[in-house]
């Protein structure tokens, strides 16, 4: 069954390889002659920046906050994760809404000082400067968590004998410290790397065409599917070397020293360096989570008692309740397929198990493709198959509904969730079966309980912690998914997401707030979720 499983999912995107097959050179010319050279350097300018940003604050930040001791220390340390719950989409429409030429700063600026438009100059925050800003705020914390981790695990004697060659605390965390960490480091980096490039929702507000951005466009507007696939299977390749160098990398993120237990210990900052240090945490923390919120909440009081677009407005109930719907859907479908294949890797026979291991851990590649190729994928598998199936249904299920029963339905979103989130199910049920001794399974067996009591009554309770937070975390990144959802969606049916993506595109970036606002609020469960293990893992 597990093998089943694993293969039903992986079926999307087995389909879109083998577009590889059917490649059609005109089509491949002309997407050159058009806009292919632009788009792959967009894509790859947009991730190299990102990259860079990425690594420059994460690692900063992450150094600061394991070698020195400075007022706010240790609340920074937590709150510094917070910008890991704001979208990139919605801190985007902030942005640009609030430092645009009629936004509240260069419209206070003119009013100060009485400047017309052209007294003064003011940076583009719509371009792709901005654009990089924008990314690098959110996807730091991927770096900083890495690099936090890397660091604290340092021991304090190979630093000291830094320190007795003659080496000042600054160079020895350059020359030392940094080298060591340059595993996780290099892995948070392309971590982020690859949440740019499978970004939509960013890129296409700020009009910067990319792969993903064209993928949508392709196939949902300009109505040409042989083009969108080709160009998704070109997405998944790029996206699969990613994946290979980043995993090469987590390989390589385990580095010895020969002796020592205790960690380095942070340095006392006296004076203006330590005011410097916690004016940097902060300056952080208000312009990558504290600004865009107060903005999106300084919206919503404004909004709030507007009957049209306020909270109890009867579309905003619609689409929070379908986000709800299709997230706890994808939430329960998704942790009950993984516990399936976890329980099943774990009762295979030790001949089998490495083959059995690697077919389970395919299934977390789609976490990792950009959600335009799942559900190019979804559309390239339901596609052909759906008019047979819903004969099927009207002449032997006497089925009389409209339509047709798999595309533009909930069944094919809820599966493109599924495959592109399923992962997060599988590492928790895996992890949490991992912890499970073998001997609690051979004293049930004694008493003559099968495979299937086993899992009802021994491993599931002992699961339950494990499962509760991995469909957590795909219940909240369901609520965030938007090209996936775009591509997938019944025809007319709105999420939250895609409610604040249409009113921030069209301008109404007060509107959007409200939505927006209720998604930070969801994505910041993780968040919390993440601090407290930190937490353990410091006190241990």
């Amino acid at each position: 069954m597990s093998i089943l499983i694993v293969f039903s999912v992986l079926l999307p995107l087995l389909l879109l390889t083998l577009a590889i097959f059917d490649v059609d050179i005109e089509r491949w010319q002309s997407m050159w002659d058009t806009f292919l050279p632009r788009v792959l350097s967009n894509t790859f300018v947009l991730a190299l920046g990102v990259g860079l940003g990425t690594f420059l604050l994460g690692t900063s930040l992450a150094g600061l906050i394991a070698a020195y001791d400075f007022p706010g220390r240790k609340l920074f340390d937590r709150l510094l994760l917070l910008p890991l719950a704001i979208p990139g989409f919605i801190m985007g429409f902030v942005y640009v809404t609030i430092f645009e030429f009629a936004g509240p700063i260069q419209t206070t600026l003119r009013g100060w000082f009485d400047w017309g438009r052209d007294d003064y100059w003011f940076p583009d925050i719509a371009s792709q400067g901005g654009l990089i800003l924008v990314l690098t705020l959110v996807l730091y914390p991927y770096v900083y968590i890495l690099a936090r981790a890397a660091f604290r695990e340092q021991v304090a004697s190979t630093f000291e004998a830094a320190r007795m060659m003659g080496h000042s605390r600054l160079m020895a965390f350059i020359r030392l410290a940094l080298p060591l960490a340059y595993p996780q480091i290099a892995a948070g980096v392309l971590l982020t790397v690859l949440e740019t490039f499978t970004d939509y929702g960013t890129v296409s507000y700020f009009g910067y065409p990319t792969l993903s951005e064209r993928v949508v466009v392709l196939w949902n507007t300009d109505f040409r599917p042989e083009t969108a696939t080709q160009l998704a299977l070109l997405m998944m390749v790029l996206a699969l070397i990613l994946i290979a160098v980043e995993r090469s990398m987590r390989r390589r993120a385990k580095f010895y020293q020969k002796s020592g237990s205790a960690v380095v210990q942070p340095k006392k900052l006296f004076g203006m360096q330590s005011y410097f240090a916690s004016f940097y945490c902060f300056f952080i923390l208000l312009i990558a989570f504290i600004l865009p919120v107060y903005q999106l909440i300084v919206w919503t009081i404004s909004e709030i008692n507007d009957p049209s677009i306020g909270l109890l407005n009867e579309a905003f109930i619609q689409y929070t309740g379908n986000s709800i719907t299709l997230a706890a859907i994808t939430a329960v479908v998704a942790i009950g397929l993984s516990l399936l294949i976890a329980y099943g890797l774990r009762q295979t026979s030790t001949s089998n198990f490495r083959s059995a291991r690697l077919l389970s851990r395919l299934v977390t590649l789609g976490y990792a493709m950009p959600g335009a190729v799942i559900a190019v994928g979804v559309l390239t598998f339901l596609n052909p198959i759906d008019a047979s199936v819903t004969d099927f249904a009207v002449d032997f299920l006497n089925w009389n509904g409209s339509g047709y029963l798999l595309t533009g339905t909930i069944f094919a979103l809820v599966y493109g969730y599924t495959v592109r989130f399923i992962s997060l199910g599988f590492n928790s049920a895996d992890a949490s079966l991992e912890k499970i001794g073998n001997n609690l399974e051979d004293a049930a067996r004694m008493t003559g309980a099968g495979e299937w009591r086993l899992l009802r009554r021994i491993h599931f309770p002992l699961m339950r912690t494990g499962l509760a937070a991995g469909a957590i975390l795909i219940f909240v990144d369901v609520i965030k998914e938007l090209p996936t959802t775009l591509l997938l969606r019944p025809f007319g049916m709105d999420t939250l997401a895609l409610r604040t993506y249409f009113l921030s595109i069209e301008g109404w970036h007060r509107s959007a707030a409200i939505p927006a606002l209720a998604i930070l609020i969801v994505g910041l469960i993780p968040v919390f979720m993440l601090m407290r293990v930190g937490d353990q893992s410091a006190e241990n």
